[in-house]
């Protein structure tokens, strides 16, 4: 009978629990990605916000010969240029965070309120930046692709040969693949089936599978809708003539490329503002620097939003 009555005074886990600190993450948000693409485009500051890309006109008219060693007379030509080239303005995500000052100023131990609010907003913002380098109407990859550049899949699933011909498009020092993980997995599969499985490379302290030495970088923004999906081969950089990214320095507030943050003020009911504004845009400086491989089948009929 001793020994029951100790056992029913012993402290429990709950009511010792009132007196242990609990250590705390701060918050988790799982739409969170990689963005490998951002990290991959080279970035141009455009000052004014205004990105033109100029381009000699009729390429093939300038003449140049090579004649014997006795003959002087050299060929005569010059370069002309397109009266205007195409103008790129730079697009802005903003979005504005409200925080009572009474959740600040009480509830800001151990992790400060202010902080992780913007710091989640900030994230989900450069998300979306990605996706409009993907997906806008106007400069986004997919709506900026020559009709001379898309290739349609031979058998559906994205197979080697579809690469192949990616790489026939974009041939002059192409970067990388972009597609969907989903399509990743398909590709993968096609080329197990064919007994060819795909060399991988390490970057950023990840692995990635690689065609023909060129990494397949996974991206979410490449939709997969009704079990199809696209996948994009570029070149980028200003030297290459390739695909760039494009951003406003020297922001006030700025927080880090293209994006700033500022305080508005704090209203009559005591509630915070603060102002959330990036500013990107993305050009393609010439037609064959990037190819698209459309309406690949990802073996898996549901959409990824």
């Amino acid at each position: 009978m001793a020994e029951n009555n100790q056992s029913q005074t012993a402290l429990g886990d709950v009511a010792a629990r009132t007196l242990a600190n609990a250590t705390k993450t701060v918050p988790m948000l799982s739409t969170i990605s990689p963005r490998w693409l951002v990290h991959l485009m080279q970035w141009v500051p455009v000052e004014a916000g205004i990105y033109r890309v100029n381009k000699a006109k009729n390429p093939g008219a300038i003449e140049v010969d090579c004649s014997a060693k006795d003959e002087r007379e050299l060929p005569a030509t010059f370069v002309d240029y397109e009266e205007w080239g195409r103008e790129y303005v730079l697009n802005a995500v903003n979005t504005v965070v409200d925080v009572h000052t009474r959740v600040s100023d009480l509830y800001s131990s151990p992790h400060n309120q202010i902080r992780e609010q913007l710091r989640l907003t900030i994230e989900t913002v450069k998300e979306r930046q990605e996706s409009e380098l993907i997906n806008n109407p106007e400069y986004g990859l997919l709506n900026n692709v020559a009709a001379s550049q898309k290739v349609k899949s031979r058998t559906g699933a994205p197979t080697p040969d579809d690469f192949d011909e990616l790489i026939a498009k974009v041939w002059k020092e192409p970067a990388f693949f972009l597609l969907h993980p989903q399509a990743i997995a398909a590709f993968g599969r096609e080329c197990t089936r064919r007994g060819v499985p795909p060399p991988t490379v390490a970057m950023f302290g990840s692995q990635f599978l690689t065609w023909r030495g060129i990494p397949l970088i996974p991206c979410d923004k490449l939709k997969v809708t009704k079990g199809k999906t696209n996948v994009l081969l570029l070149r980028t950089g200003e030297s290459r003539q390739g695909v760039v990214g494009l951003y406003q320095p020297n922001l006030p507030g700025q927080q880090s490329m293209g994006l700033s943050v500022r305080f508005m003020g704090i209203n009559h009911k005591a509630i915070a503002s603060y102002l959330v504004s990036l500013y990107c845009s993305l050009a393609v400086l010439t037609d064959d620097a990037i190819a698209v491989l459309e309406n690949v089948d990802v073996g898996n009929y549901y959409d990824y939003k």
